[in-house]
């Protein structure tokens, strides 16, 4: 990693800093890469010209209000939580340029400025209506793929890069558990499997037209080099839910209704994370409220008793 001279605290740019931070990322995945290159260009842009010593809370807070206040480049308004990443993520380089780079630098003033809170939350759930809709145009498509992805999403609880970087070896429907290695939380889990899951399972695994030297469950088409990566389902995902006249449906909703379907079957928290990979209880507790309801119910039962 790269060390910077202490008497350049004050003439270390904040621009600069990114761009030093852009040369660390390739070691995390393409995905995180991606987000922080992002992320550090919006901190280029607004905060660029300042100095690490001149950069204070006051200057800080000014970023995240004109950013609270902004709209993106699709036309809708800058969330909190994209605002409350970005704040982490300069103070995160603070951390690392006080710790590590030798900057000379006595405090974080990220740390001295309020964060926006990240919400509640999406809570978009899938009526039984909504899914025989949804579904029934998915399996009119020409290639089962896409309706097979989106049905062990909605029955797994995995996100989405998760099923599309599948290979064979790491699903196993005679146990009916899926092995998954590369994760968001960079932690390995074993993915029970729901009958639905591994009869969906079975027909990927048997897809007559998969090529010989293809290992990828959920395959696309060749790119120039003549490799094929995952399959890309987001355009006709998009077309497939407009027609199901479901606008408003995320491809990760399904996700968000598969833990909620958990819940309600009387999983407990813990086991409910063991499988879709949560890593903490409170990034569970936009679910709890499933619990509360069905309590209310057994109150009632008890009450006629």
């Amino acid at each position: 990693m790269k060390v910077f001279p202490r008497q350049n605290a004050s003439a270390k740019e904040i621009g600069n800093m990114c761009q030093s931070w852009r040369a660390i990322t390739p070691t995390k995945k393409p995905s995180t890469q991606k987000s922080e290159r992002h992320k550090a260009s919006t901190l280029t842009e607004h905060l660029g010209k300042y100095s690490l010593a001149a950069l204070t809370p006051e200057l800080i807070a000014n970023f995240r209000d004109t950013r609270l206040n902004s709209i993106g480049h699709r036309g809708q308004p800058i969330s909190a939580n994209t605002v409350r990443l970005e704040l982490a993520l300069l103070g995160h380089l603070y951390t690392v340029a006080i710790q590590e780079w030798g900057l000379g630098l006595t405090y974080n003033p990220v740390q001295n400025i309020r964060k926006p809170s990240p919400g509640e939350g999406r809570d978009r759930r899938l009526s039984p209506d909504e899914e025989k809709r949804l579904f029934a145009v998915l399996r009119q498509h020409s290639n089962p793929m896409l309706a097979w992805v989106a049905r062990i999403a909605l029955e797994t609880g995995m996100r989405s890069s998760e099923i599309l970087t599948l290979t064979r070896a790491q699903v196993d429907v005679k146990r009916r558990v899926v092995r998954l290695t590369d994760t968001k939380n960079n932690e390995a889990r074993l993915v029970p499997l729901t009958q639905t899951a591994t009869e969906v399972f079975k027909q990927a695994l048997n897809n007559p037209v998969r090529p010989l030297d293809c290992n990828l469950v959920f395959f696309g088409e060749p790119g120039r080099d003549g490799k094929r990566g995952p399959y890309a389902y987001t355009k006709l995902w998009n077309q497939a839910k407009k027609k199901a006249g479901l606008d408003d449906f995320r491809f990760h909703d399904l996700r968000h209704e598969a833990v909620s379907r958990l819940v309600e079957a009387g999983l407990s928290d813990q086991e409910v994370a063991a499988i879709s990979g949560h890593r903490s209880m409170q990034m569970l507790r936009r679910y709890t409220h499933l619990r509360a309801e069905d309590l209310v119910e057994k109150l009632d039962r008890m009450a006629e008793s």
